[in-house]
């Protein structure tokens, strides 16, 4: 999301289960694959306080919603919000967060997470515009489905060409098994045939 100025123009961009934001950890995939191997969702939030800053304390605060100000998650539920996905895998009992308070303390120490570049669902839509034509690998079974999902609508109101695959039976790191021996799963190889088809025609 940088300015790359006197870089060559990317051709394309490839997303495999994409991690793309850290405001809401309730989203419908997050709440029915927070038990689903390999990825647990307070794994996901491990995951990004690492790359973040390093503070795991902040984990609790982060999990249930605590970590950010409710005028900022509110903002960006214009783009980040269950309704914004496909019906198909809106679920009835989904339970949105509703937590009106915040801890200032690790607002501040998050804050780095709004940025584009460690959240690029949360970027502008001349920024998203800007983007080269895109592939996105979503998997039913994945903490992370929904941040895919809501970044393809993200780039095709912004008119960005996307191609999306979405594994059925899938799971976070599926195409680390397409040929594997007896751990080999026929979803994982025909997920990594259909990006090699992506890239053959960039």
């Amino acid at each position: 999301m940088k300015d790359s100025s006197g870089l060559p123009p990317l051709c394309a961009q490839v997303m495999i289960y994409p991690a793309l934001q850290m405001v809401d950890f309730s989203l419908p995939s997050y709440q029915q694959n927070q038990y689903v191997p390999v990825l647990f969702r307070t794994r996901m939030i491990f995951f990004y306080l690492q790359y973040l800053n390093g503070d795991m304390s902040l984990g609790e605060d982060v999990l249930s919603g605590h970590h950010l100000p409710v005028e900022i998650k509110t903002n960006y539920r214009r783009w980040i919000k269950a309704d914004l996905i496909p019906s198909e895998f809106q679920v009835a009992d989904h339970k949105p967060n509703l937590v009106l308070t915040h801890e200032e303390d690790v607002y501040d120490l998050v804050k780095p997470s709004l940025e584009p570049t460690f959240s690029p669902l949360l970027a502008s839509d001349a920024a998203i515009g800007r983007l080269p034509p895109a592939y996105i690998l979503t998997c039913e079974f994945d903490v992370l489905r929904d941040d895919g999902l809501l970044f393809k609508r993200r780039l095709e109101d912004n008119g960005v060409p996307v191609t999306s695959y979405h594994v059925q039976d899938g799971f976070h790191g599926i195409i680390s098994f397409f040929d594997n021996g007896y751990l080999t799963f026929p979803s994982g190889k025909q997920a990594v045939d259909s990006i090699v088809s992506f890239l053959k025609d960039v």
